[in-house]
């Protein structure tokens, strides 16, 4: 299948693309504009960190800079004094198609040109220190989306996450407690969702630490693995 067309510093290089297959035919996705995540959308997800489901999904960013593909390293930054943990977080990633503005579910859904595997890496100690989580979210190399896009139905997709061979999150995408397409509406009530904008779906439970040497796969079914090193920050 097609491949993140690699470049010396992945999508961190300006006019690399991530080649996409989608229903009716072969296409390019550019950088993500905009990168737009959900939290605790998974009920088991929030009860392992103690916290209790939001009334409405809760929104948070992650800048453009923070994007590798398939096969780039995912650095572990020099932290504060006692900080260390960054986890993985393995999710479905909707690829937006079309302007979205105030849309329906099914309208947003129609919106959707495709979706790949995401890992929103994450500083774990500074999330739960900080009211926002940007900063948490936001390190270089913690948006991590490929290694394809295609077009699936993402009501029942299978999600994986493994380090180094060892299972530890599976979960299917019908168990979201927000779907994928009024996700998107609300999103779009908020903000406006144009051509290349990346949607993070939420992570199912099973987070953990990544450590220096690991090696960390997203696999989500009818897209493929994305599979990523672990290098500590020199």
């Amino acid at each position: 299948p097609p491949r993140l067309r690699r470049q010396p510093f992945g999508w961190n290089n300006p006019g690399t693309r991530l080649s996409t297959e989608v229903a009716g035919g072969m296409g390019v996705v550019e950088r993500p504009g905009k990168i737009v995540c959900v939290g605790r959308n998974y009920r088991e997800h929030a009860d392992e960190l103690g916290h209790a489901l939001a009334p409405d999904p809760i929104l948070f960013l992650k800048p453009p800079s923070s994007v590798i593909g398939d096969g780039d390293a995912i650095v572990i930054p020099r932290l504060p004094a006692g900080l260390s943990r960054v986890d993985y977080e393995g999710e479905l990633v909707a690829i937006v198609g079309s302007r979205l503005r105030r849309a329906s579910a099914a309208a947003a859904l129609e919106g959707v040109r495709g979706y790949t595997c995401g890992n929103d890496v994450t500083a774990r100690e500074i999330q739960a220190a900080e009211e926002q989580w940007t900063r948490a979210k936001g390190f270089d190399t913690f948006c991590v989306l490929g290694p394809r896009v295609a077009a699936i139905d993402p009501s029942d997709a299978g999600i994986l996450t493994r380090v180094n061979g060892e299972v530890r999150q599976r979960a299917s995408s019908r168990e979201m407690v927000v779907g994928v397409g009024e996700l998107l509406a609300y999103i779009s009530d908020c903000m406006t969702l144009e051509p290349g904008d990346a949607i993070f779906t939420g992570t199912p439970a099973g987070v953990g630490p990544l450590r220096d040497g690991d090696v960390v796969e997203v696999e989500i079914e009818g897209i493929g693995v994305l599979r990523n090193p672990v290098r500590a920050e020199p």
